[in-house]
């Protein structure tokens, strides 16, 4: 019996509504690389708050079927992933396993018909994703000349079934530091507890996590600005119900040392951001509290502890390993 032959269908919306009206969540999921910052209520966040370019949003259809889905934004005839360069670690499309060639060459085809860019900065592709060379070849099959560049690093523990598991691969160095900082931390202040933010504290933890971001000594200081803040306080309140937004702090003798923001996705848990409190610096609560969140994704049975971009050394001393991030240069 003679196979029939599917016919691919590329739409490219501009107006927001799209994200809703046409949205790929399903996608995400299907993907095994799609991410948190994939999905199109994350992407329709970030796009209320800092989208400053012309939106594209392209779907993919297999004879009527969607089977991938990628949000740009075009600034200053440049094509970027949306997401912007400074909050948002993972970019790029997703789609139904296997079809990613089709679906980037559909892509990349639909978007050259446009005239408004004269070339693309494609970053926050992990190079072990198969969208990386996927997304170069079908540049380089239109025409386009593709250059590779690095994105930074994403250090990335996979998580064993128990945290003594988790220590007992550590080396021995890295497994004392952990526990000793634990130690001291009881030693210098007493027990301490984690607590995380609820939907009637949510507000208030808010107000703490900031201040605490801001008393931060040179760039982290002033990363939390008064824009930045209303998108972590839209993050809290759009993704806490649903479970994908935590906020945890550490409490020490009745005061918050630490405070970190993470996202649980499918099963990994991603380390977003962090702040302490420097009264209590050489205790390294935020150590205390990234080890304990660990173990809570452990018990939870995540496979996977996400550090994010930022090659920082003090998420080596976790065991994790480096992820390299990659990014396409594109001109016609």
């Amino acid at each position: 019996m003679a196979s029939v032959a599917t016919v691919m269908h590329v739409e490219v919306f501009d107006d927001p509504t799209a994200f809703l009206a046409r949205d790929w969540s399903g996608l995400v999921w299907s993907d095994p690389h799609g991410t948190f910052f994939h999905t199109p209520a994350y992407l329709k966040l970030w796009w209320e708050e800092f989208g400053t370019g012309a939106l594209r949003l392209a779907l993919v259809e297999d004879d009527g079927t969607p089977i991938g889905a990628c949000a740009f934004e075009l600034v200053e005839r440049s094509l970027r992933f949306l997401g912007g360069f400074d909050v948002t670690d993972y970019m790029g499309p997703v789609a139904v396993p296997g079809s990613e060639d089709a679906v980037a060459k559909e892509l990349m085809g639909a978007l050259l018909s446009d005239g408004g860019w004269d070339g693309a900065d494609l970053r926050g592709l992990p190079v072990d994703s198969p969208w990386y060379e996927a997304i170069e070849q079908a540049a380089a099959s239109h025409g386009l000349r593709a250059e590779r560049g690095p994105d930074g690093v994403a250090p990335m523990l996979r998580l064993p079934p128990s945290f003594e598991d988790y220590l007992a691969a550590l080396p021995p160095k890295l497994r004392h530091e952990i526990k000793r900082k634990r130690r001291r931390l009881v030693d210098g202040t007493g027990p301490y507890r984690i607590r995380s933010a609820t939907a009637e504290s949510l507000p208030e933890d808010l107000d703490c996590f900031t201040q605490l971001h801001r008393s931060s000594p040179g760039p982290k200081g002033k990363f939390m600005h008064a824009g930045m803040e209303i998108f972590f306080r839209r993050l809290g309140e759009a993704f806490l119900p649903p479970h994908v937004f935590h906020l945890a702090f550490i409490e020490v003798d009745g005061k918050r040392a630490a405070g970190a923001i993470g996202f649980a996705f499918r099963n990994t848990f991603s380390l977003y951001n962090s702040a302490f409190d420097r009264e209590f610096s050489r205790l390294s609560p935020g150590m205390v509290l990234v080890s304990d969140l660990i173990g809570a994704a452990i018990d939870l049975d995540r496979d996977a502890f996400d550090m994010l971009k930022g090659d920082l050394g003090y998420k080596y001393r976790f065991g994790a390993r480096p992820r390299t991030i990659g990014k396409l240069v594109l001109s016609r």
